[in-house]
């Protein structure tokens, strides 16, 4: 998904609401009873590939760089889990992430609350941003990418990690 694209899901509703019909209807957003084993296994999930991360940085960046969007990705999944869906696709996953922890139709006081915990327009997209570098660091021939940017791109995991797991005690 492209800036374009996020940003009008971000500013307009109604085409929110049709993307996700669109997927519900084709079966890639389906609903899910709430299951706090498969929550805390896509916790897990995130966790092992963060130390998948951290000890392969240096000798793979690629790699790391693909590891970085997953561990993401599988707090996502923990995420619209816990909102009861399911999804079978990362586009599907970031329609329901800002539907149900973005756009809640709050006022300005729920906002600044909840801008402590829930997901902010950074966090979806750092989301959106790990699936761009990973698509380039997995489909690409390069093997050798920039160490900063790299760790940069960690630590952004890392605070995102801790943030959405913050929202799921809750």
């Amino acid at each position: 998904m492209n800036e374009y694209e996020l940003n009008k899901l971000l500013e307009d509703q109604k085409y929110l609401e049709s993307k996700i019909d669109y997927y519900k209807n084709n079966k890639i957003i389906t609903k899910q009873i709430i299951n706090d084993e498969e929550v805390k296994g896509h916790l897990e999930k995130a966790n092992h590939n963060l130390m998948f991360v951290n000890d392969n940085l240096k000798k793979f960046s690629d790699w790391s760089i693909v590891g970085c969007y997953y561990v993401a990705y599988h707090i996502a999944l923990a995420l619209i889990l816990k909102k009861g869906f399911s999804s079978k696709n990362h586009d599907a996953t970031l329609c329901l992430l800002i539907n149900y922890y973005y756009m809640n139709g709050l006022n300005l006081e729920d906002i600044e609350l909840l801008n402590k915990t829930y997901l902010d327009n950074e966090d979806i997209l750092f989301y959106l941003e790990s699936k761009i570098e990973r698509e380039r660091a997995s489909y690409s021939s390069q093997i050798d990418f920039d160490k900063k940017n790299i760790n940069n791109l960690r630590l952004k995991t890392v605070l995102f990690v801790n943030k959405c797991k913050e929202i799921l005690k809750e």
